[in-house]
C-alpha cells in the first residue's frame, strides 16, 4: 500500500520538533506495512512576531528550507507557497497552497504512485488536497484545532471533512466534534511513544514538569501559582518548563511576584529526546490545560513512570484517565485544586511510586506507536475499500 502524506506540521531542518509527532506516525505506519512519502507545506515567509522584531535567524530559516530530505528513512519533500498572514487568512490557506500542491502530487505520482493521501488537519493540508486532487482517496487527522476555537467556524474544514473519505480523530471527543462538523465516517487513532526499557530513578529533590509551547490555554500559570501555594509544605519543590512561545515572559515575571522565581526553571524549547528525557526525569508531569485534544506529552512522560496531571472536560486527558491509571484530573483553573492534588501525591511516596507504575502500565497497554503503526494502516486498508 502507497501513501502519500501531507502536512503543514512536520519537521524542518531549522525546526525539527515541529510536528514530529506525524513523522512517528508516518515511521510507525511503514513498520506496519505502509510504503509512506511525505509532502510539507512550507510557508517561506517567517510569523508576524518575527518579522516585527526583525528576528533574521527566523526570516532567514524560513527561506533556506531545503526542498527534499531523507528523515529515519523517509523521503520528504517541502512544497513552497505563499499566502497572507496566519491571522487574517488561516482558513484559506489551504486554496493557497494548491496550486503548487497539485503540481507536487503530479511530479510524485510519476515515481511513487500512491494510492491514498493522508493528511493531518483540515486545513490547510487536508483543503488543500481536496483542492487540487479531488479524486484522490482522502483519510484526514484531526487532531485539534480543526474543531476547536477558530477552526469551528472555517467554512474550508467542513467541506474538507465532509470530502475525505475517513477522519482520523485522536480521540474520542475529536471525533465526536468533527461528526457535528460534517465527517460522514470517523475512526479513533491515538499516536504513541516509545517504552524506554527501565524508567529512569526519581529525582533527589522533587520537580514538576510541563512540556508544551507557551501559550495561555495551556495554563502554566496555573502551575505556578500552584507551587507557590505549596511553598511552606514543599520548600523544595521546583517547576520546569520545556518550550518556548508567546507566554513566556509573563510566566517569569508571574513566578517573580510570587517569590518563586528561583524554584522555576524555562528551559524553551528542546530537541524531541531531550523533551521526553527531563519529562520522565520529574516527579510529576502536570499540563492542566483546556482544549487539549489529547496530548501526547501526557502519555510520553507517562511512559517513563511519571504520573500525569490534567483537566476534567478534556477531551484527552479524560480518554487517558479511562485506559488505566496514572493520570490525575482536576478542575480547570483552578490553582488550589491543582496544589491540592500536587500535596497528596508529593507527601506520600508510596503513592507516588504506584501512580508510576500504574502510568507507565497504561501507555505500554494502551498508547504505544507499535500500536498507533497497526490501527494506522487498519484505517488506510478501511478508506481503500
Amino acid at each position: 500500500m502507497k501513501v502519500l502524506i501531507v502536512a503543514e506540521y512536520y519537521p524542518r531542518a531549522a525546526d525539527p520538533v515541529r510536528g514530529v509527532w506525524a513523522h512517528r506516525q508516518a515511521i510507525a505506519a511503514r513498520d506496519a506495512g505502509a510504503d509512506v512519502r511525505v509532502l510539507v507545506l512550507h510557508r517561506p515567509l517567517p510569523p508576524l512576531a518575527a518579522i516585527r522584531r526583525l528576528d533574521a535567524r527566523a526570516l532567514a530559516s524560513a527561506v533556506r528550507q531545503p526542498g527534499a530530505a531523507t528523515i529515519d528513512g523517509i523521503d520528504v519533500s517541502y512544497v513552497r507557497y505563499l499566502s497572507p498572514p496566519r491571522p487574517l487568512s488561516y482558513g484559506s490557506w489551504g486554496a493557497w497552497a494548491a496550486p503548487a500542491l497539485g503540481r507536487a502530487l503530479t511530479r510524485t505520482a510519476a515515481s511513487f504512485r500512491f494510492e491514498l493521501v493522508h493528511a493531518h488537519y483540515a486545513v490547510p493540508a487536508g483543503d488543500a488536497v481536496r483542492r487540487s486532487a479531488p479524486s484522490a482517496r482522502l483519510v484526514v487527522s484531526v487532531h485539534g484545532h480543526d474543531v476547536y476555537g477558530a477552526g469551528m467556524r472555517m467554512p474550508a474544514v467542513s467541506a474538507t471533512l465532509g470530502h475525505a473519505r475517513l477522519v482520523l480523530a485522536n480521540s474520542a471527543g475529536t471525533a465526536r466534534r468533527c461528526n457535528e462538523h460534517g465527517a460522514g465516517a470517523t475512526r479513533v487513532v491515538h499516536l504513541g511513544t516509545d517504552i524506554p526499557a527501565n524508567p529512569p530513578p526519581a529525582p533527589a529533590t522533587p520537580a514538576l514538569v510541563t512540556v508544551g509551547h507557551l501559550v495561555a490555554r495551556k495554563r502554566h500559570a496555573d502551575v505556578i501559582r500552584a507551587l507557590a501555594l505549596l511553598s511552606d509544605r514543599h520548600p523544595e519543590l521546583g517547576y520546569v518548563i520545556i518550550g518556548d512561545g508567546p507566554e513566556r515572559e509573563r510566566l517569569e515575571r508571574l513566578a517573580a511576584s510570587l517569590g518563586v522565581q528561583a524554584r522555576v526553571a524555562v528551559r524553551g524549547q528542546l530537541p524531541h529526546e531531550q523533551a521526553v528525557a527531563a519529562a520522565q526525569a520529574a516527579s510529576v508531569f502536570v499540563l492542566p490545560s483546556i482544549e487539549e485534544a489529547f496530548g501526547v506529552a501526557y502519555v510520553e512522560a507517562m511512559a517513563g513512570a511519571v504520573p500525569a496531571i490534567g483537566c476534567t472536560g478534556e477531551d484527552g486527558p479524560a480518554e487517558i484517565a479511562a485506559a488505566g491509571e496514572g493520570m490525575t484530573l482536576v478542575p480547570p483553573r483552578d490553582p488550589p485544586a491543582l496544589a491540592a492534588a500536587l500535596d497528596r501525591l508529593l507527601s506520600d511516596p508510596a503513592a507516588l511510586a504506584a501512580a508510576g507504575a500504574g502510568a507507565r502500565a497504561t501507555v505500554e497497554r494502551e498508547f504505544t506507536w507499535e500500536r498507533c503503526g497497526a490501527a494506522t494502516v487498519e484505517a488506510y486498508e478501511l478508506a481503500m475499500d
